[in-house]
């Protein structure tokens, strides 16, 4: 009797441990240490492709667990960006960084979401052209092929899709509430889980903030934090000389691209490149330093799959989001003209100092405008009616404060942090620890 009384205390802790199982069936198994990360383990919970026919295969997540299975306060899931970050890297020195007051007090879970990290879609072409950017403008060529690749598949790669696996995660760790810190798009999953599960949410922290409307703007906010940042960095006549060069070098989405990336890499704009440098010489006719800026904000930008999947990146948001032409159902005959009507109807005052082109010919618009027609993603409706704390950074161009506020009005229990001179990924910088600060004593105050 006590040897049977001892197994089944053991069969408990690994129960605990490894998840129960989720009213699908999901389960965690294979568990074993964290490789590098001591005091997690990682395991693989198992979804089906299609939530809604689950006998048309699975997939495989990556899932990575603190070992401290009854931290005081709960489980802590930490979503991962892009869309197409896996969240398992994260344990490496993001954890211990930026959640260093939380990891004893929760018990701190990541996943690689569907289609990242060992399951990245991984368009060869599309990958080497766009790397980790939004915003490097891909070819049609690369974008057509990569949806004839994943074919019927690419709509079950939505973030409904990885909402659904989240609640099997939820299921399989046991666990009726736990918490969401979600950074950048992992701010869109967070908030889409709080919508459609608010009374399985504690509390949510959102940080650089992507808001659940799923409208894309063209730019226009974008472009007016463009030029609040980079005067605040250098003045109005820095601004008129990136317009200079815009216009008269047509260079809007390559210098619009790697602005946004120096707003991640060094939101001072002075550390690694001089960019208001760059821009005065440029706009004179003396192109080295600038030339040299994209250059190396291209180079910088060469992720692989497994790092950044634009597969994933295309196959979500071409889906989630609503464009000129539509929803990603849009018959592909006409997108462009109804894009040009529509970049047409935006006074210029509104694009400085970009231009047209830039509206037009980004990234993000590049990628979705030749994306195979794709069922459209669900938007949400109402109101994030959880506990929510909003952190931002005022140079942040990447996502940029207007969505902050915007998402403010659309939470009525959340609060909103800006931290000045912070760039991309609050939680993560060095030059100021409000942020850090304020996340902790929203995560950890009662």
């Amino acid at each position: 009797m006590r040897a049977r009384f001892l197994l089944l205390l053991l069969a408990l802790a690994a129960l605990a441990a490894c998840g129960a199982a989720s009213a699908h069936g999901s389960r965690l198994h294979d568990s074993h240490a964290c490789p590098g990360a001591t005091g997690y383990t990682c395991a693989t919970l198992d979804v089906p492709l299609d939530h809604a026919h689950p006998g048309r295969g699975k997939l495989h997540l990556q899932v990575g667990m603190g070992d401290n299975v009854h931290a005081p306060r709960g489980v802590l899931l930490v979503l991962s960006g892009g869309p197409g970050q896996p969240g398992l890297p994260i344990i490496h020195g993001y954890v211990s960084r930026a959640l260093a007051a939380e990891q004893d007090q929760y018990r701190i879970v990541v996943f690689d979401q569907r289609g990242t990290g060992a399951g990245a879609l991984d368009c060869r072409a599309l990958q080497r052209q766009m790397g980790s950017s939004d915003l490097t403008p891909p070819t049609a060529f690369a974008v057509r092929s990569c949806a004839r690749k994943l074919g019927a598949r690419r709509q079950f790669f939505g973030t409904d899709d990885t909402v659904a696996d989240m609640e099997a995660l939820r299921r399989a760790l046991g666990v009726d509430k736990w918490s969401l810190d979600g950074i950048s798009y992992g701010t869109y999953v967070g908030e889409r889980y709080g919508l459609a599960h608010p009374s399985h949410v504690s509390k949510l922290v959102l940080d650089s903030v992507v808001p659940q409307v799923g409208q894309t703007d063209l730019g226009v906010p974008e472009f007016a934090a463009v030029r609040r940042v980079l005067h605040s960095v250098c003045g109005a006549a820095c601004v008129a000389d990136l317009a200079t060069v815009v216009h008269r070098d047509h260079l809007g989405p390559r210098l619009f691209d790697a602005l946004t990336f120096d707003s991640i890499a060094d939101p001072t704009y002075r550390k690694y490149w001089n960019v208001p440098a760059a821009l005065h010489a440029a706009s004179h006719g003396n192109r080295k330093q600038l030339n040299a800026f994209l250059a190396a904000a291209a180079r910088f930008q060469r992720y692989p799959a497994d790092l950044l999947d634009q597969g994933l990146h295309a196959s979500t948001l071409c889906a989630d989001w609503r464009f000129p032409w539509g929803t990603s159902a849009a018959p592909l005959a006409g997108r462009a003209a109804k894009l040009r009507a529509a970049v047409a109807r935006i006074p210029a005052k509104k694009l400085y100092p970009f231009d047209r082109q830039t509206a037009s010919g980004n990234g993000f618009v590049q990628q979705c405008l030749p994306w195979a027609p794709t069922p459209p993603t669900p938007l949400p409706h109402g109101k994030l009616r959880v506990p929510t704390l909003l952190v931002e950074g005022n140079h942040d161009l990447s996502t940029q404060l207007t969505w902050a506020r915007q998402q403010l009005a659309l939470t009525p229990h959340g609060k909103l942090v800006v931290v000045p001179g912070a760039g991309h990924s609050v939680q993560s910088r060095a030059v100021s620890d409000v942020g850090r600060k304020a996340v902790a004593h929203f995560l950890l105050g009662n």
